[in-house]
């Protein structure tokens, strides 16, 4: 390798590393190991082993950077086709599919792995089935039904659990309620987000519900019906025994206020009401999350 070679190989190797990381979709990543990390807490009682701790919020991260990376792969030729997604690695041809691959098999084993080995086979099986879902019933199913959000938004909301039964290793009606927040969190979300890339999703082919029904109303019925559902469900920690009166106003207060973001997004269907919503929704979690354990450890 000349001189020359090898500083143009210095130059590349950030840029590679970038993409892989890219792979990941750390955004979502880092919000899974937040609420895997949120579940494990609630679900640990008076004492927190930390050393499992960490082993189950490394495991379930790598599980959603593999499944990422796994979607990145399934869907270039989608991506390839909208204008935020089009300057990923693999659409952009910065990156062989085969590299998407070796990333998501490595990832997703690995988490799987050392949820099993370091916390118990039911993490491990929870782990198993979002990769799954998500990988192989979610994605393909964008192209084919609306109803790919309600599916989506399973392997979305198992992070929690996981965390729940790593701390347990049991399943119970409060790793339930955990998985029931996020599931129904993810629909107002994910409405507003699909409001404001209609136009992306129409060209790339993906049957979202304002591609079906352009005017928006559907969405925002949909968006008011599963935000109503969050302001009871939001509330189960206190009503099963997990948290105290302190989360259930902070709760009540953060679902009343993503509802009434959802209720002005269907009286005015437009950009500046699905952006609300959307800000709403994105305060919403983090905030949740937070309340829950504060109450849980304070």
């Amino acid at each position: 390798m000349t001189v020359g070679e090898r500083g143009l190989a210095t130059v590349r190797a950030p840029g590679r590393l970038r993409d892989i990381y890219e792979l990941t979709k750390p955004r979502i990543t880092f919000l899974v190991a937040v609420t895997a990390a949120m579940g494990f807490v609630l679900g640990s009682g008076s004492e927190v082993d930390w050393i499992v701790f960490a082993w189950t919020v490394i495991g379930t991260a790598l599980v959603s950077a593999g499944a990422s990376a796994f979607n990145h792969h399934g869907e270039r030729a989608i991506d390839a086709l909208m204008a935020r997604t089009r300057n990923r690695p693999l659409p952009a041809g910065r990156m062989e599919p085969r590299t998407a691959i070796a990333v998501g098999v490595t990832a997703s084993a690995a988490g799987i792995a050392i949820l099993g080995w370091k916390a118990n086979p039911l993490a491990a099986f929870l782990g198993l089935a979002a990769l799954v879902s998500y990988v192989w019933v979610y994605t393909p199913l964008k192209r084919l039904s609306p109803l790919s959000t309600l599916v989506g938004a399973i392997p979305g909301a198992l992070p929690p659990m996981m965390g729940w039964t790593a701390a347990r290793g049991e399943l119970s009606v409060a790793a339930w309620a955990l998985f029931g927040i996020l599931f129904f969190w993810q629909l107002p979300h994910f409405m507003a987000i699909a409001w404001l890339c209609r136009d992306d999703y129409a060209r790339a082919g993906l049957l979202m519900l304002p591609v079906v029904e352009p005017d928006g109303r559907s969405a925002a019925r949909q968006a008011i019906i599963y935000a109503a559902i969050l302001v009871p469900v939001s509330l189960l920690p206190t009503m099963l025994g997990v948290t105290g009166i302190w989360y259930f106003g902070v709760g009540l207060l953060l679902s009343l206020g993503l509802l009434g973001a959802a209720v002005g997004f269907s009286r005015s269907v437009e950009e500046r009401t699905a952006k609300r919503l959307l800000m709403a929704s994105v305060v919403y979690l983090p905030a949740l999350c937070l309340a829950l354990v504060l109450d849980r450890v304070v």
